[in-house]
């Protein structure tokens, strides 16, 4: 029992770095009734299918030369990504005036959130829960964090 209380309107964002559902409760507390608000997903392959060049080599002061780490665009895309589902955060939160919020995402999903969402949705969290809930459909979802009150 985590203590995560979802309470009556709140709304529930659910994500990680390739896809992100906005829920919102229509239920209570104790036994949650999630109904999808909005869905996001992005196109994300990973970075062997989105990047050619081979890693660059840096000459170091000795003369020898070192291969230089190979940029990971599938990982640099997933940032970018949590900061555009953060600023829909942000209207949704302007536009619908939502006074609750839950967030739900793996460990390091929600660390980039943090650091993306505006003061305003910051405001509004009440609670966090460090899990990866997305592949799950929404009726798990509730039965999930039903579980968890």
């Amino acid at each position: 029992m985590s203590g995560l209380v979802i309470p009556h309107g709140a709304f529930v964002f659910i994500g990680d770095g390739c896809k992100a559902l906005f829920l919102r409760n229509e239920g209570n507390p104790a036994q949650p009734n999630l109904k999808t608000e909005d869905v996001f997903a992005d196109e994300n392959p990973p970075t062997r299918e989105q990047g050619t060049d081979r890693p660059g080599r840096l000459n170091k002061p000795t003369g020898q030369r070192a291969a230089v780490e190979p940029t990971d665009w599938h990982d640099i895309e997933e940032h970018r990504f949590a900061r555009r589902v953060a600023a829909a955060m942000e209207q949704l939160v302007r536009e619908r005036d939502v006074k609750a919020l839950v967030v739900i995402a793996p460990p390091r999903a929600l660390a980039d959130l943090r650091d993306a969402f505006h003061a305003d949705v910051k405001a509004r969290i009440v609670g966090e829960l460090p899990k990866d809930l997305t592949r799950l459909p929404v009726g798990d979802i509730a039965r999930h964090l039903a579980a968890e009150y």
